[in-house]
């Protein structure tokens, strides 16, 4: 069985989702975007998902939320969460949980494609990346 390549992107503000998918597009990578985490876990794509990309604070279910989900049914699910609120408390503690990567908004783009490559090549944190 081919490994997943699929990127999904899970954030609840649809202009931010929306620039996201489209910056990981032109990065080279197939995308899909949805708009909670509901949404994603009823996705058909959640199995071909190779990487996660999802905000930390959204309505329902936060992106450290999701990310323990997945870990808790047996998805390893490489996760780079992203925020508008940084703190080193949060941050530590998601990088505890195993997220691959802690990236403030506005995103920069080079560290994001940093961030992707170290997910999908070793699934595992990146100095750099956090």
């Amino acid at each position: 069985m081919a490994k997943p390549t699929l990127i999904s992107i899970v954030e609840d503000d649809e202009p931010f989702r929306e620039s996201m998918r489209k910056l990981i597009m032109v990065l080279g990578y197939p995308v899909e975007a949805f708009s909670s985490a509901a949404d994603f876990l009823a996705s058909p794509l959640l199995s071909a998902t190779a990487c996660l990309v999802t905000d930390l604070q959204m309505p329902g279910m936060t992106g450290l939320e999701l990310h323990r989900h997945l870990v808790d049914v047996g998805y390893r699910i490489p996760t780079i969460l992203i925020t508008a609120y940084p703190d080193e408390i949060t941050r530590n503690r998601a990088l505890k949980n195993g997220v691959v990567c802690y990236v403030s908004k506005p995103v920069d783009d080079e560290h994001l494609e940093r961030c992707l490559r170290s997910a999908l090549e070793s699934g595992k944190p990146h100095e750099e990346c956090s």
